[in-house]
């Protein structure tokens, strides 16, 4: 019992029921719209498919606050024995622990795993709930024996929860695109030669050489969203995701069955573009995931790709012209291209801020990350505003 709230810790996503996890997910600012990353349809499918479970270091620890039979506040907490798949790095914070001979890991953990894309984390009906799901994560990992627990990729409103509560704030940068015109202008592209005409002319330029040489190869793209994406093309994405992965002697994170699921249980938050060779053989694909299964969704996340052919400069048409072109076309007003990479300013994604948060057991330890935070935050600043004059955009008088 926490306060008024009755605290449950669940060790698998069946346990809660996913019209209860939904609507609760639905009723945050921007929880409508912000992608199938934090459906239960979604974070389940990860476990189910045995790509998120305790044998790949992800053991789930979903803390739901329940007032009656009402589901008050949940978070989907991992406890983690590594920090793969996370893209917020800590692996510095690590190694000092164990140069003091103190563990690590395991470690608590909220996010989506392998999802780099904000979005609601520590969901509640208000901030006192959520105040009270704050409080009930601390109790659970000091109970656990746990060394830390972070929010990952959460809206500031999360973030500030969690710093009342002395957690520190981290900040990390990514690249999106934003369907307008830059400056006062701001008016939606009408085109994808229109988006072209908005950039200076060395980077029009760059990104018609790139177009051209996927043209000359005689490479052509078809978008399917949804219904539309059948089993195979499902099957043939998966062999390029795969491809891409094992090409840097990894092992494929998301598991068949994870995207399985995702034909039969969010199928139209999913645009899936395939490049086809002149023999009419697919050779290559890029995965897009969308916010919402609307018409026109609010915005498009860029996730995953692969090519069983090489091509040059397949990899830029798949992953951002063809996109963004299909954003344009569709009202799509933000496409955000994934962790880090300050090579996609040259396509027009231009650098944000993203968010976390951060406990540590250890006062010690607390204490050193907190003035490294410090530090680290101001970096970052600096960082975006060295980036932010470099723009691609031509000159507006």
């Amino acid at each position: 019992m926490e306060g008024h709230y009755v605290t449950q810790v669940v060790a698998h996503p069946d346990d809660v029921a996913p019209e209860a996890w939904n609507a609760l997910l639905a009723s945050q600012t921007g929880g409508g719209a912000s992608g199938p990353f934090m459906r239960h349809e979604y974070l389940a499918a990860l476990h189910q498919s045995g790509s998120a479970v305790a044998e790949t270091g992800w053991t789930p620890s979903w803390v739901l606050l329940w007032q009656g039979e009402r589901l008050s506040a949940a978070a989907p907490l991992y406890a983690k024995a590594h920090s793969y798949g996370e893209y917020v790095f800590d692996w510095a914070w690590a190694n000092a622990y164990a140069e003091h001979g103190l563990a690590y890991y395991p470690k608590g953990l909220v996010a989506v795993p392998f999802t780099p894309v904000t979005g609601p984390r520590l969901l509640a009906v208000d901030s006192e709930a959520r105040d009270a799901l704050i409080q009930a994560m601390r109790k659970l990992a000091t109970a656990q024996n746990w060394s830390s627990l972070h929010v990952l990729f959460a809206p500031h409103g999360d973030i500030e929860a969690a710093r009342n509560r002395e957690w520190m704030r981290r900040q990390t940068v990514q690249f999106h695109w934003r369907n307008r015109h830059p400056g006062e202008d701001e008016r939606p592209f009408l085109d994808f030669d229109d988006f072209l005409a908005s950039l200076s002319q060395d980077k029009r330029k760059k990104i018609r050489q790139e177009r051209r040489k996927v043209v000359d190869a005689g490479i052509v793209f078809k978008a399917r969203r949804g219904q539309d994406i059948s089993a195979s093309d499902w099957a043939f994405f998966y062999a390029c995701y795969a491809q891409t992965y094992w090409e840097h002697g990894n092992r494929p994170y998301l598991q068949p069955g994870f995207f399985e699921a995702m034909a039969r249980d969010l199928p139209d938050y999913w645009v899936l573009f395939t490049a086809y060779a002149p023999s009419g053989e697919a050779v290559a694909c890029s995965l897009v995931a969308l916010s919402d299964a609307s018409a026109q969704p609010v915005a498009a996340y860029g996730r995953y790709w692969g090519a069983l052919q090489r091509v040059d400069c397949l990899h830029f048409e798949a992953c951002y012209y063809q996109p963004l072109q299909w954003c344009i076309e569709h009202g799509v007003s933000r496409f955000e291209g994934g962790a880090q990479g300050e090579h996609k300013m040259a396509r027009a994604l231009l650098p944000i801020a993203t968010e976390s948060a951060h406990w540590l057991a250890h006062p010690a330890f607390a204490d050193a990350v907190d003035r490294f935070l410090q530090r680290e935050g101001e970096g970052v600043q600096r960082y975006i505003e060295h980036l932010e004059n470099r723009n691609p955009f031509r000159a507006v008088p």
